[in-house]
């Protein structure tokens, strides 16, 4: 029997149905951890650590949306930061949580949709997402806004890692309405500096730049395909 929609909800639940179910997904992906995956190196972004070293983003009390295995978390507890880290996939984060009980890290990893999540009159200095935003879909980017918007400080800084668009990585060039003709965010929607600009146009740009190739040796993970983005709430 067709259910009906009462209310805005309902809508984006309704949305949601058109595409894959996402637990399953990222449960799945995240269960075989020697697969030759660039993010399950343990490693922290590029980008990240420079808004770090260089007082751009001081230690204070930190979300990371989206957080997979921990490798950003992780980075961020060792700097003095207070970290909330949250994911839909209990199989990432019982990863993450054996990576930091491995360096003795205390870090409250929270098993929920981000979208479920509420900061519950606790603001963040700083929050982070590397990889799960390119994964949301279009009728859910008013409601990522809102929990940035909601849960960050008056000039607290929102850092982003995200595909570009056509970036070997990833990156689908479709449109939104795309999006519903397919079912499918085809991998992952990709993102042009104007873009990603104009999606957090509530917030000042600070820089938004590809990220930088990194090697192992390096102890940093980056990759020119990615975009990352620094935002200030003003």
């Amino acid at each position: 029997m067709q259910e009906n929609i009462h209310n805005y909800e309902d809508l984006l639940e309704m949305l949601d149905s058109f595409l894959r179910e996402p637990t399953h997904f990222w449960d799945e992906f995240f269960s075989d951890r020697d697969k030759s995956v660039p993010i399950f190196v343990n490693a922290p972004d590029e980008n990240l650590v420079s808004y770090v070293e260089t007082g751009r983003i001081p230690a204070g009390k930190v979300l990371e949306l989206g957080c997979g295995p921990g490798r950003n978390s992780i980075y961020l507890a060792e700097q003095g930061f207070e970290v909330d880290a949250v994911d839909l996939s209990k199989t990432s984060l019982d990863w993450a949580k054996e990576r930091a009980d491995e360096r003795n890290l205390t870090i409250n990893f929270l098993h929920q949709n981000i979208f479920d999540f509420t900061s519950e009159q606790v603001q963040y200095d700083f929050i982070y997402d590397s990889g799960c935003f390119h994964h949301i879909a279009p009728h859910r980017r008013m409601s990522y806004i809102d929990i940035i918007a909601n849960s960050l400080k008056d000039e607290g800084y929102f850092g982003i890692t995200c595909f570009l668009q056509g970036g070997r990585l990833g990156g689908s060039d479709i449109s939104d309405w795309e999006v519903y003709r397919t079912g499918s965010l085809m991998g992952g929607l990709g993102y042009t500096k104007e873009r990603l600009k104009n999606v957090f146009r509530s917030l000042e740009a600070i820089e938004i730049r590809k990220m930088i190739d990194k090697v192992d040796s390096d102890n940093l993970f980056g990759a020119s395909d990615l975009l990352t983005g620094l935002f200030q709430k003003r």
